[in-house]
């Protein structure tokens, strides 16, 4: 409703009389408007204090009452005048008037305008939530509801603030008695709450002391069990290193008794190396699993990412578990990867899962076949690698449990295949380090499905790029000849050193845009070179790929990475190559 149609009354303030009339008819307006008696009051007083003022000016002022609907509906009271009250020269001034102060705190909002000529004043005192809206009808019959007002004289006027007074002196009375009676409760109450303190003080600190002694206790479990934790670990670790070193000989007696330079062998005998040298290498991944277990437990295994080809890992999978696979009855379907491109993740990390969930498919197959393939979820920017077998399945009631270490489902074949327990918590583990899930499905008797989630995280996408210099250090001339057709078509010029020095000269003589760096090469060693040349403000900033097939540990890899991509010898090609010259780019110069 627009406010301007809303007045209901228009008061004319010009001397000591209208401010009992304004205070009268201001109190019946509110009472039309619907507001409580104690706001009806507040109005009235509100009207007086500011008529109080007004009337001390040399020309009338009006004042007016209104119903507004916005922004909620409420009283509009508003006062305008020509001339300026005594001691004001701007609106700080104005506000702060006795009459329009003491008449803002009795209002829900005041609003104040000076102007050289004169000013206003504009109060709200908002309806209750009960109160009819006002609405262009209700306006209406209030306005002609006020016309039939009688005027009243100072003396009614001064009789009714007097009722006023005696009702809120009243009400103020019957508050202080609940007061009095909420204090005689509280006291009451307080007292009652002493004597139970009194009666729960021994009580709680009996308690105390059981807690305390509870505690103590639980400490002394916690450090117990922590202790008992480190010991499994260290035990682990120990062991595993100490089953490594005859099983490091019966491998290399193994592969000196097959070398083509031994005394000839005959087929039997040949045969049954081989079957020494195969059991052998399964039973040192077996021991290397339960190290890297408490490795994982100890948090000491973290994700080395570099650019990585699934179809390669898929390869060396498929080469590494088929002569195990070689049954009549099961067959090992290693599905070639759609081409997405170099992924940026662990390829070594990523191996161990697929290994141990292709390995125990085939453990639990006694004929049809184990699978395993991969797809890309586009819209979920995920990669899915699905290992799936037609075995003996696990039932729902043990699904849960296979996570757990050391658990094994029940049954004559898992009795049969032996085994650790260790291979689905251990590839577990090594997904979370991925960034991702491992989850499984499986029915008694039809076979069971484990699906690998990762984030589709590619590595930066190979784009045709040219090098005008590159340097090649590297002492093995074989994998040096690997790497220029690596970079055919991406180098203009190939530069080669073969030691440490000779690296340290080619880089200060020729300043390549990017260095392929091997680790074990002649003195100065690779990550010598490496860091010289972060040393330097002139050779700070370039590219270097470090090519090696050195075993790494989890410092030395951390250290290295900081400014260089690795690039694991085994895994080189072409596009990989391209992939880590870039992530090595981004590492010291920012994406391009």
């Amino acid at each position: 409703m627009n406010p301007g149609r809303g007045e209901l009354l228009r008061l004319r303030i010009a001397g000591e009389h209208d401010v009992f009339l304004a205070r009268q008819r201001g109190r019946e307006v509110a009472a039309l408007a619907g507001l409580e008696n104690q706001d009806q009051v507040r109005v009235a007083t509100a009207l007086s204090e500011l008529s109080r003022e007004l009337a001390a000016l040399a020309r009338p002022a009006t004042i007016t009452l209104s119903l507004i609907d916005a922004p909620a509906p409420a009283l509009l009271i508003g006062a305008h005048w020509t001339g300026r009250l005594p001691g004001t020269t701007g609106r700080d001034e104005l506000a702060a008037v006795e009459g329009i102060a003491a008449a803002s705190r009795l209002a829900d909002t005041c609003a104040v305008t000076w102007r050289d000529d004169g000013g206003s004043v504009a109060l709200t005192k908002k309806l209750p939530a009960g109160a009819e809206a006002p609405t262009e009808a209700r306006v209406a019959r209030m306005r002609e509801a006020s016309r039939r007002f009688r005027p009243g004289n100072a003396l009614d006027a001064l009789r009714s603030q007097n009722q006023d007074l005696l009702q809120t002196l009243e009400s103020l009375r019957a508050r202080q008695e609940d007061l009095l009676r909420a204090n005689a409760e509280l006291e009451e109450t307080n007292r009652g709450v002493l004597a139970l303190h009194a009666e729960l003080s021994d009580e709680l600190e009996q308690t105390n002391r059981g807690v305390v002694a509870l505690y103590a206790e639980l400490d002394e479990a916690s450090t117990r069990l922590r202790e008992a934790s480190e010991s499994k670990t260290r035990f682990w670790a120990n062991v595993s290193h100490e089953l490594r070193t005859p099983l490091n000989s019966v491998l290399g007696l193994s592969r000196l008794l097959l070398d083509p330079g031994s005394d000839p062998l005959t087929a039997e005998q040949r045969y049954q190396v081989d079957l020494i040298r195969d059991s052998g290498e399964m039973l040192l991944a077996l021991v290397n699993e339960l190290l890297d277990v408490a490795k994982a437990e100890s948090g000491q295994i973290e994700a080395h990412r570099e650019p990585t080809e699934l179809r390669t890992v898929f390869d060396q999978l498929r080469a590494a578990l088929r002569p195990v696979a070689a049954t009549p009855a099961v067959e090992l379907v290693v599905e070639d990867p759609e081409d997405v491109g170099p992924l940026w993740t662990d390829p070594v990390l990523l191996g161990r899962i697929l290994r141990n969930l292709v390995s125990n498919g085939l453990k639990f197959t006694e004929q049809g076949e184990v699978r395993c393939s991969a797809r890309v979820d586009r819209p979920g920017e995920t990669l899915e690698v699905v290992v799936a077998d037609t075995g003996i399945g696990i039932p729902v009631e043990h699904q849960r449990r296979v996570f757990e270490e050391f658990y094994q489902v029940p049954g004559q074949l898992q009795s049969r295949t032996g085994g650790t327990g260790l291979g689905l918590p251990y590839a577990r583990r090594l997904a979370g380090i991925l960034g991702g899930i491992l989850e499984l499905g499986s029915e008694p008797g039809r076979g069971t499905t484990v699906t690998l989630r990762l984030p589709l995280d590619l590595a930066a996408e190979v784009r045709p790029v040219r090098f005008a210099s590159v340097l090649v250090v590297d002492d093995d001339p074989a994998f040096r000849a690997v790497l220029h057709r690596a970079l055919d078509g991406s180098a203009d010029r190939i530069s080669e050193a073969v030691d440490g020095v000779g690296a340290l000269r080619a880089l200060h003589s020729e300043r390549p845009d990017l260095v392929l760096l091997d680790l074990n090469i002649p003195p100065p060693d690779g990550a010598a070179v490496l860091a010289e040349m972060r040393r330097d403000p002139g050779l700070g900033d370039v590219p270097v790929v470090v090519v090696t097939s050195a075993g790494l540990d989890a410092a030395q890899r951390r250290v290295l990475g900081a400014t260089a991509a690795l690039l694991d010898k085994a895994n080189l090609s072409g596009d990989l190559l391209l992939a880590a010259a870039e992530a090595a780019t981004r590492l010291v110069r920012g994406p391009r």
